[in-house]
């Protein structure tokens, strides 16, 4: 429909970034609103077709971004994170994996009627599910970190396997026919080991030229992004499909180094790969064609996608997980969710051209057979994965929670008040002794820094949508939440000012750094402590039609303290210097009261209940 290349371009990012919001927005799955986005704009309305817009570059763009997506997974499979789970992850990549390949392609025989040659090499290819749909589902779902950790990490790794396991069948099945000596399975084998230490040695050497500064800040990124372009295509020329391996090889390396930068290059590399998902699953779902649509709903094709999905999925997990320590709802929950993604579309595209040269007519079924199996669960998961998680009790809580940090009366009395309300609160300090008042009221708290490294693998962040940074320090309190920024985001980050007087340089750098400065400006650290000291009471208060935020706000007394409005869908909105929420009915206003006013009112309801008798 476009002929400027510059135009589709920009009309593919538009779109994948507009429905990453969307997603966001509505909560639902982004991987299926994308999915749908590309079919809206391709075959069916038959807008861009990124094949044709792209032409020769198509490839090599979609290749490039899988491995930016891969290495910047591998990033985030750090060994300590899997200390309660490695038996069991270990046995799903490996006894799993083969298990699905068997019976995957078994299936492909039998029900989708592919010839072997053809069904074991696309089964290899099916065992794959993959950072670019597994990571948005998780980051959707918010699963407790136990049950999130072996999938992102089956995901992960797996996904070169899935890739050289398709293409080891391809050579051995040509092997088998004579149409090709044992040498080349050898070549093949050595292109595998080739690519796992190019990874390793692109990995250690990158990550020890970080550790000891001989790339500038601002290159960092830059030298990162090289690198992994540079160890992918050098893998990749050498034997096709094994740069996936090595750039995954390099990615777990560097996490495992625990290099000081490998936060912000991780963080730098989420946000590439979040607008690489988006672009890349727009471009691969515009690029069918109608014909392929049609071809899905053939039903040996239908029946295929419901056996991978109710048989072989289930059946590979809880056979491969005999005898470890996982539970029967974390058995079901791994055994359901295998969203197929970008791996899978792509290169079985490249299978479907080698087998049909190699004279296979029914691999011409790998691209609608593919297409089938990857809408189809990323659709029947992405909906399912957050109701079946909360039905197995291996989610987190719906309600979102605060994280406050600081061990002091006010804290511990605003987790009170939380913690009525049904909101998950968590305070965490370094000191044990200052943790006391919240530890008196039976509030959970977190006895380290929040600073740490450590704090990422012994803390569940998952419940925390909030942050409240509340110590007598101001700098620290604004450094808190600039680290916090990329997990919670700048909008659910808040500090309180720690003194009646505050400097200039404070003024300005809270525009800057930091969080929202939470209530007025007498509300710092001194005073709120020296208010809950004076025995103010939180009180909530329900307003309705008839008693409107209007009506409450002439009725408060002037010397309560408006903390935050509950609204009736659970979300939380505070009161900033900057901000003022208004309530509206079936809100909750909830505020800080000096004790005298709360009296009163308690005399005033117990005198209208004696009227009443």
């Amino acid at each position: 429909m476009f002929d400027s290349l510059l135009f589709n371009l920009m009309i593919i990012l538009f779109i994948g970034i507009a429905y990453q919001w969307m997603a966001w927005r509505f909560r639902l799955p982004a991987i299926v609103v994308m999915s749908v986005a590309g079919l809206l704009i391709g075959p069916l309305f038959g807008w861009i077709n990124p094949k044709d817009v792209f032409g020769n570059l198509f490839q090599p763009i979609i290749s490039a971004a899988v491995a930016i997506i891969l290495f910047e997974g591998s990033l985030n499979l750090d060994f300590r994170e899997i200390k309660t789970v490695r038996q069991p992850i270990r046995r799903i990549v490996t006894l799993g994996a083969f298990i699905a390949w068997i019976l995957g392609s078994l299936a492909a025989h039998y029900i989708a009627g592919l010839s072997l040659t053809v069904a074991f090499v696309i089964g290899g290819l099916f065992i794959v599910t993959g950072p670019t749909v597994i990571l948005p589902l998780l980051r959707h779902a918010k699963l407790k970190p136990r049950t999130a950790a072996i999938l992102k990490w089956e995901g992960i790794v797996v996904d070169p396997f899935g890739a050289l396991l398709a293409l080891f069948a391809f050579e051995f099945i040509k092997f088998l026919t004579g149409t090709v000596s044992a040498a080349t399975l050898l070549v093949f084998l050595a292109a595998s080991v080739f690519a796992v230490i190019l990874g390793i040695l692109f990995g250690r050497g990158l990550g020890k030229a970080l550790e000891k500064g001989r790339i500038p800040e601002y290159l960092k990124s830059p030298a990162v992004f090289v690198a992994v372009i540079t160890c992918f295509t050098i893998a990749d020329e050498v034997m096709h499909e094994t740069g996936l391996l090595a750039v995954t090889a390099m990615g777990i390396v560097m996490a495992n180094m625990h290099i000081s930068s490998i936060r912000d290059m991780r963080h730098f590399k989420e946000n590439i790969s979040i607008l690489l998902i988006s672009t890349i699953f727009v471009m691969l779902t515009a690029s069918l064609t109608t014909d392929t649509l049609r071809e899905i709903f053939n039903i040996r094709i239908i029946a295929f996608v419901i056996l991978m999905l109710f048989i072989v999925r289930p059946l590979s997990i809880w056979l491969s997980t005999i005898g470890t320590d996982m539970t029967n709802q974390e058995k079901t929950l791994v055994g359901w969710i295998a969203p197929r993604g970008i791996v899978a579309l792509t290169v079985s595209g490249y299978f479907a051209e080698s087998l049909l040269k190699a004279g296979y007519e029914d691999a011409a079924l790998l691209t609608p057979l593919t297409f089938a199996l990857v809408f189809s669960t990323v659709v029947v998961h992405g909906f399912s994965i957050g109701w079946l998680a909360k039905k197995l009790d291996v989610s987190s809580t719906d309600k979102p929670g605060i994280l406050l940090i600081g061990g002091n009366a006010f804290t511990a009395k605003l987790g009170q008040a939380l913690r009525e309300l049904n909101i998950p609160v968590l305070v965490a300090d370094e000191s044990w002794q200052r943790l006391n008042a919240a530890r008196q009221v039976n509030l959970p708290v977190y006895h380290g820094e929040i600073l740490s490294e450590s704090t990422e693998y012994h803390l569940e962040l998952t419940p925390y949508e909030y942050m409240i940074a509340a110590t007598d320090d101001e700098a620290y309190n604004a450094l808190v939440c600039s680290t916090f920024v990329p997990e919670m985001g700048r909008v659910n980050l808040f500090q309180i000012a720690a003194g009646p007087e505050r400097t200039q340089t404070a003024k300005e750098f809270n525009k800057t750094v930091g969080g929202k400065v939470l209530f007025d400006s007498e509300a710092h650290f001194e005073a709120l402590n020296m208010r809950v000291a004076g025995n103010y009471i939180i009180r909530k208060t329900d307003l309705t039609e008839q008693y409107d935020y209007e009506q409450y706000l002439r009725d408060r007394d002037k010397g309560s303290l408006l903390l935050f409005i509950l609204r009736s869908s659970g979300r939380l909105e505070f009161y900033t210097r900057d901000e003022s929420p208004k309530g509206e009915a079936g809100d909750k206003v909830i505020s800080l009261v000096p004790p005298v006013k709360e009296f009163a009112k308690m005399k005033e309801k117990i005198a209208e209940k004696r009227r009443d008798q």
